[in-house]
């Protein structure tokens, strides 16, 4: 008599595979990685901001007490008459308007120019290009005043001196900008672009409607890099301009310096309102600097 051995119930769920447990540790791990970074971020945070701090602090000190020794870093009797003094004393008003009116158009049209040629430079290739490409790298390894004598004498002979558009157009074309856009343009996938043509998009109609859009946080970081570059720009409109009422922020700080004496107070308050419309166009942009899909409308 032959029997057949049939498993049991309680057999065939214990044969049945475990669900293995994480373990505790895995958990812990990553807080204690993330540990180290964050100190080291806070270290640096504090190096950088503690002058800052400093900076912003001793312009609430009255005169008499910038140089008191002991060094105090918050003020004993914060005042406001620095920056009553700074604005009083230069045409404040003035500056800032000059100034607005040069970073604005001047942020403009280099961002616009950047984003042509840099889609110019990643997407069609042509050996001209690549050695205008490298022409554009070459002017960043001379120092800046090296340009300034020849750009002198061109905006000179141009008949732009002493003008807005002397200060603006040579600061159109940057080798930063066409840098960036370029390498962003060569992260987007040529597959994109091949779809789009196939679809019957003009060339012009692919930059505008496609890459544009794309590019919109390389823009925007751009933007915020242009406007700060020309609005602390002092040694090119100081060749420029010759006319007080065209003068710039900076060189409005520079004319509170004396020739025998320096009113410390006033220079410092008149300093931290030249840096008031630079945090405000940080705090209004950066949180628009994000991540963009570039792989939005492609099928695999």
């Amino acid at each position: 008599m032959t029997t057949t051995d049939m498993p049991r119930p309680l057999d065939a769920a214990a044969e049945q595979p475990v669900p293995r447990q994480r373990p505790r540790k895995a958990a812990g791990g990553g807080f204690r990685r993330a540990v180290p970074a964050t100190t080291l971020l806070w270290v640096l945070a504090c190096l950088y901001g503690l002058p800052v701090l400093w900076f912003i602090l001793s312009s609430l000190k009255p005169a008499s007490d910038l140089f008191s020794y002991p060094l105090t870093l918050v003020p004993h009797n914060p005042t406001l008459s620095g920056f009553e003094a700074a604005w009083d004393s230069a045409n404040f008003s003035q500056y800032f308007i000059n100034t607005a009116i040069v970073c604005v158009i001047t942020t403009i049209l280099t961002v616009g120019v950047s984003c042509c040629t840099g889609y110019a430079l990643a997407k069609y290739d042509n050996r001209w290009l690549k050695a205008f490409f490298l022409c554009i790298l070459a002017t960043t390894m001379l120092p800046g005043e090296v340009m300034l004598a020849p750009e002198f004498l061109v905006v000179r002979n141009l008949g732009l001196y002493n003008s807005f558009a002397g200060i603006i157009l040579p600061a159109v074309l940057t080798a930063t900008g066409c840098f960036m856009f370029r390498q962003f343009f060569l992260t987007v996938p040529d597959e994109l672009v091949e779809a789009a043509r196939i679809d019957g998009a003009r060339e012009l109609s692919i930059f505008a409607r496609i890459m544009v859009p794309l590019s919109r946080p390389i823009m925007l970081t751009l933007a915020i890099l242009s406007f700060q570059w020309r609005w602390n720009d002092y040694i090119w409109p100081l060749l420029m301009l010759n006319d007080p009422n065209k003068f710039t922020v900076q060189i409005g700080i520079q004319s509170i310096v004396g020739a025998q004496n320096i009113n410390w107070s006033v220079l410092l308050g008149a300093s931290v309102i030249s840096m008031i419309p630079l945090i405000a166009v940080f705090l209004v942009f950066q949180r628009y600097v994000m991540g963009a899909d570039i792989n939005a409308g492609l099928k695999d």
